[in-house]
């Protein structure tokens, strides 16, 4: 992919942990251009790295050295509290633990980002309301967290990342946890969210989770590079 009009530039990005003498190098050079819209799944077996580059991504962890734009801003020249800004007007994070408060309703977990807004918006509710129709979950808007099957909660989450109207959602092993038929419901999802124009960035160790995005990336050694396209799982995202 060109450099040119991506809404995601990854230029030349490192990450070591230090502890004591010893140094790990999890990410040794990562360069990685997406545009606007595109539906990107980045592949590695555990322990490759795949998190820490979408933490990188998201602004949720500092690289070691490189750089990070999104939308055109250089994220990691900012200040902690207007990355904390861009990460929550830009980004809407969907993790395999679900990090709900509990004891809390579906429409109050899909309210919560919302409460780190600047001014918390007046139609607050009718907008979480709306996300959940949007996800299927219209009749669930009162149940409380724990009430909910795990591909009912995969959904809240999903709601609760689009409360804020995002031009990306990164989703770190969303299907992880799920049965067969939540994972289909899940990446229906994510594909009617490509549809619409969404950028979506999916890390998954799951071929067949990583087969329905337009373009896959396999993290291995610290590197990172795209499969052909021969080698990619039938793409069932219709179904």
């Amino acid at each position: 992919m060109s450099e040119i009009d991506s809404m995601i530039k990854v230029k030349n990005i490192t990450k070591s942990y230090i502890k004591g003498s010893m140094i790990t190098h999890v990410l040794c050079g990562i360069t990685l251009f997406i545009e606007k819209g595109e539906y990107v799944a980045i592949m590695g077996t555990s322990g490759t790295g795949k998190s820490t580059l979408m933490n990188i991504i998201g602004c949720l962890d500092k690289p070691t050295s490189g750089q990070l734009e999104l939308g055109g801003v250089d994220a990691y020249q900012l200040d902690d509290d207007a990355i904390s800004a861009l990460r929550n007007k830009s980004i809407g994070f969907v993790f395999q633990q679900f990090f709900f408060l509990e004891r809390t309703t579906a429409l109050d977990n899909v309210l919560l980002p919302l409460l780190y807004a600047d001014t918390y918006p007046a139609d607050a509710i009718p907008r979480a309301k709306q996300v959940l129709v949007n996800v299927g979950l219209e009749d669930r808007t009162k149940y409380l967290a724990n009430e909910l099957s795990g591909g009912q909660q995969q959904r809240v989450a999903i709601a609760r990342a689009l409360i804020n109207d995002p031009d990306v959602i990164l989703a770190d092993e969303p299907t992880g946890n799920l049965d067969s038929e939540s994972t289909a419901e899940v990446l229906k999802i994510f594909h009617r969210l490509h549809k619409e124009g969404r950028t979506i960035v999916v890390v998954t160790h799951d071929r067949e989770v990583a087969g329905h995005a337009q373009r896959i990336l396999e993290l291995k050694d610290g590197q990172i590079k795209e499969l052909d396209f021969s080698s990619k799982p039938k793409d069932s995202s219709d179904h």
